[in-house]
């Protein structure tokens, strides 16, 4: 459904000296100054040595090209490494390769697998992606109110794809009540967090609605986010 491919700080408390975090300091300097193969010296040592953080970075620069030839595999090499000492985001990236067959052959279970990993730490993107498995029954039974269930737990956590998604889940009924003022509402969301097609998708439920249900959603929109997701709904 889509990457999530940013290096990030992360976790500079596993480094064993400030020695190693000084390193990791100057490899993200380097990368974010588009230096990748400083940033490549600075982190190799420390993702060799078993830093999650570097591991994770190391996987990024290969999936994406970045300092080195592109490598998918070696891309799944250094998720793994992150990911089984778990971390979330070298978890949730695993599942993606695993998903679209980058790396190692197409698998949807070992997908799920990972998502699940990450999902329950709360990685929001990966908690989408696992509805999404529920959804269209890839690598789990197909089961509506389980992909609901994680699209709520992302959306509640602002995550403008999993709004989205909840939006479609009760355009169509599945796994809850047909209702557009939920799906406007969810749609109107979506689309104030960026969400580029959620605004046209809302605009389609409001023709097939009377004025006085659209207040309502929009009413209910605007509690929800200014409660923080705790308020959404009747």
């Amino acid at each position: 459904m889509f990457k999530h491919l940013t290096v990030i700080l992360a976790f500079l408390m596993t480094l064993s000296s400030s020695v190693m975090a000084q390193d990791f300091q100057k490899g993200l300097a380097a990368y974010n100054a588009g230096d990748y193969a400083t940033a490549l010296q600075e982190w190799t040592p420390l993702a060799e040595a078993g830093d999650i953080a570097t591991q994770y970075n190391l996987g990024v620069m290969y999936d994406n090209g970045q300092g080195v030839v592109q490598d998918y595999k070696e891309a799944v090499k250094w998720y793994r490494l992150s990911a089984e000492q778990g971390y979330a985001s070298a978890q949730y990236n695993l599942g993606l390769m695993y998903k679209n067959g980058e790396g190692v052959v197409q698998d949807y279970k070992e997908a799920v697998k990972w998502y699940r990993l990450a999902a329950e730490q709360g990685n929001t993107d990966a908690q989408t992606n696992l509805g999404s498995r529920y959804l269209k029954g890839e690598g789990v039974p197909q089961d509506y109110k389980e992909a609901i269930k994680w699209y709520r737990l992302a959306a509640e956590q602002g995550n403008a794809f999993a709004q989205n998604n909840l939006g479609t889940m009760y355009e169509y009924g599945n796994g809850v009540l047909q209702d557009n003022t939920m799906a406007h509402m969810w749609y109107n969301i979506a689309s104030a967090n960026g969400h580029e097609k959620a605004g046209g998708y809302r605009d389609e439920r409001a023709g097939l609605m009377t004025s006085a249900d659209i207040s309502k959603a929009q009413a209910m929109a605007r509690e929800c986010m200014n409660s923080g997701y705790t308020k959404c709904g009747y």
